[in-house]
C-alpha cells in the first residue's frame, strides 16, 4: 500500500477535509452572497482581490487566518500522482495553509524513496497548524515550512526542483514562479490553483518562456493550470 493510502494518513486528511468544508462554507457562502447583491462575476470578483492583494498583501493574507482555502482531494490525488510520475525528490510549495496539499506532496516523496518540501506560510498560526498536520501524518520529517513572505522565504531553496505549487496570494503566483525559476529542472512540473491571475498565465502559456501549460479540467472551473518548464 502506497502512504497516500495508509489509514494513518488518509484518516487524517479525510478530517481535515470535512474540518476544512466546515471552516469555509460560511466564508465562500458569503462571497456568493456579496456577488449576488452587487451582480458581480467571479471574473470581478478575482479581479478586486488579486488588486487588493498588490496594495496590501500582508493585511489580505492575514484576513484568511481562519479560513483552510485548501486544495480538493481530487487536486490533492492529481498532485500525489505527478509527484509520483515526475520521480519528485525536492518540491516547493508557495502558500502552505493548514498543511493540506503538503500531505499530499510528502506522501509522494515518501513513495518516492524521500526528498525534502519547502513551504512558504506568512501566517504564523496557519504555519503551526501545517507542522501540527504533519507529524499527525508522519511526514513532518520530509517538510520544511518556513514561514514569512514567499519573496523572502524562497529565494533560497537549496537545489534543483522538481515541482512547484503556487497555492497563495494571486498577485505573487508570477513574481514567485520567477523567483523559483532559475532552479527548475527541465521537464519540473508547475501546478497552479485558482490560477486566474492574468499576468501568470500569459507568462506560462507563452512557449517563448520555457512553458507548455493548460487548463486543467479539475474541480469544476477553479482555474487550475499544469505547466512543464521545457528548458
Amino acid at each position: 500500500m502506497n502512504t497516500l493510502g495508509s489509514e494513518r494518513v488518509s484518516g487524517l486528511l479525510d478530517k481535515l477535509h470535512r474540518d476544512a468544508d466546515a471552516a469555509d462554507s460560511g466564508y465562500f457562502n458569503a462571497v456568493m452572497a456579496d456577488m449576488e447583491a452587487l451582480e458581480m462575476t467571479v471574473e470581478q470578483t478575482v479581479a478586486e482581490m488579486i488588486a487588493e492583494e498588490r496594495v496590501n498583501y500582508t493585511a489580505v493574507c492575514r484576513g484568511y487566518a481562519d479560513h483552510f482555502l485548501n486544495v480538493s482531494p481530487a487536486f490533492g490525488r492529481f498532485l500525489y500522482a505527478v509527484a509520483r510520475a515526475r520521480g519528485a525528490t525536492r518540491i516547493v510549495e508557495f502558500g502552505t495553509s493548514m498543511g493540506i496539499s503538503t500531505i499530499y506532496l510528502a506522501a509522494a516523496l515518501r513513495d518516492n524513496g524521500g526528498g525534502h518540501l519547502i513551504g512558504s506560510e506568512l501566517e504564523p498560526t496557519k504555519v503551526a497548524r501545517a507542522r501540527a498536520n504533519l507529524e499527525a501524518a508522519g511526514l513532518a520529517d520530509l517538510v520544511e515550512i518556513r514561514e514569512g513572505d514567499a519573496l523572502d522565504t524562497l529565494w533560497d531553496v537549496g537545489g534543483e526542483v522538481d515541482l512547484l505549487l503556487v497555492d497563495g496570494a494571486f498577485s505573487l503566483y508570477l513574481p514567485v514562479l520567477r523567483l523559483v525559476e532559475p532552479r527548475l529542472r527541465p521537464g519540473a512540473m508547475i501546478l497552479g490553483e485558482n490560477a486566474f491571475e492574468p499576468d501568470y498565465l500569459a507568462y506560462v502559456r507563452d512557449p517563448a518562456n520555457g512553458y507548455v501549460s493548460q487548463p486543467l479540467p479539475l474541480d469544476g472551473g477553479r482555474g487550475n493550470e499544469f505547466t512543464v518548464r521545457t528548458f
